[in-house]
């Protein structure tokens, strides 16, 4: 019980009336990964789902046919084209491009031999299946040498998928009496596997002191972390592979972006120029808040100075531009300081402070609406 390849020409032109029927894989989509053949004669499709001796079936490219008989494989063909049902001939056994792979698993299931019964057509798609989406609803801890912290991010994207070894799949991997198998039908249970290699593919890359915001351009060396992962539960058991795995966004949770940021922060400071910048903002954001101090600009100016006193890491690591620039800032902010100190020498009068007035009566230098010496009401 085996198949015939036929002559293209035999089968599209006059002498197709010769065949009793012809098998078709109608409702094969991208999404789809498993469908039984349909019998189409000369009337149309038939209810029929038992392939007669003599019947033709159709390959397309990027299919799998096999020919069942009770569940039993009798014959294969991973080359596209029309195939004659032969029972009377042996297996043909149509490699295409998985040549050898087969020769194993063709032993575990082959059709022990007996009289046809139930003939049965199922195509199994090979091509890559795409866009099978994923997420992780929990935060996957991931060990970044460069931070130096145990951080926990989560990642979304789309994965893909390829049946190599389709006889296996068949097998192992369709429900029994299944007509049609989508991604869909399969993918609860797919998708928890792969979400558990996934996290032992991400902790992998952790191992391998790969960055946490490298993750989702390394979508080639997680796809290959997968496959590894998932090799014997898929690939030997299940005759499916991942193909890629593409990260479309990852995020921290909020104690690992707050480590993130202070780690940042941290690098950028230790670029000279960003950090006399960082200084050089600083000073000037002092000066002003010094001018409009309530204790008194002097007495801000004079403690500016001891900060810049004490803040000479800085200046040792700053260009020699900007170490002129702060000498002479320092050396204005002691002479605020040296005038305030004289201001406040005993015997030496006080200088008038904006918003304050002198008696006009008595002389007395006064802050308030009334003159604390006589009394007298502040001027207009």
């Amino acid at each position: 019980m085996g198949l015939i390849k036929a002559a293209v020409g035999s089968v599209t032109g006059t002498l197709r009336d010769q065949f009793q029927d012809v098998v078709e894989p109608v409702s094969m989509g991208a999404q789809t990964l498993f469908v039984q053949g349909r019998v189409r004669g000369k009337k149309g499709f038939s209810s029929s789902d038992v392939i007669s001796n003599g019947s033709v079936i159709h390959v397309y490219d990027n299919m799998f046919m096999i020919l069942v008989d009770g569940g039993k494989i009798i014959d294969y063909s991973a080359e596209p084209g029309y195939f004659i049902v032969d029972n009377s001939s042996q297996p043909s056994l149509f490699q295409g491009q998985f040549k050898e792979s087969l020769k194993e698993a063709w032993e575990r299931f082959k059709f022990g031999g007996g009289t046809p019964q139930s003939q049965k057509v199922y195509y199994i798609n090979t091509q890559e299946i795409k866009g099978i989406k994923f997420g992780t609803r929990n935060p996957v801890n991931y060990f970044d040498s460069f931070y130096n912290a145990e951080l926990f991010l989560r990642a979304h994207g789309t994965y893909s998928v390829k049946v190599n070894n389709p006889l296996l799949f068949y097998a192992n991997a369709v429900p029994r009496n299944a007509v049609q198998v989508d991604v869909s039908d399969i993918n609860d249970q797919y998708l928890a596997e792969f979400m558990e290699a996934l996290q032992a593919a991400i902790n992998q890359m952790s191992a391998d002191g790969i960055r946490i915001s490298y993750v989702a351009s390394k979508s080639t060396e997680l796809s290959r972390y997968m496959s590894n992962v998932l090799d014997e539960s898929w690939t030997k058991e299940r005759g499916l592979e991942v193909v890629s795995v593409g990260i479309a966004s990852i995020s921290y949770d909020e104690e690992s972006q707050k480590l993130i940021n202070m780690r940042n922060q941290g690098a950028m400071m230790q670029d000279p120029t960003i950090r006399e910048g960082f200084v050089q903002s600083a000073i000037a954001s002092g000066l002003q808040a010094a001018g409009s101090n309530t204790a008194g600009a002097g007495a801000a100016y004079m403690g500016m100075n001891l900060g810049m006193g004490a803040a000479g890491g800085f200046m040792q690591s700053a260009s020699s531009t900007n170490q002129a620039q702060m000498q002479y800032q320092q050396n204005q902010y002691q002479a605020q300081g040296q005038q305030f100190q004289q201001e406040q020498a005993p015997g030496a009068p006080r200088m008038k402070q904006p918003g304050e007035w002198f008696c006009p009566e008595c002389g007395t230098l006064n802050g308030g609406n009334f003159c604390m010496n006589c009394g007298t009401k502040k001027p207009e």
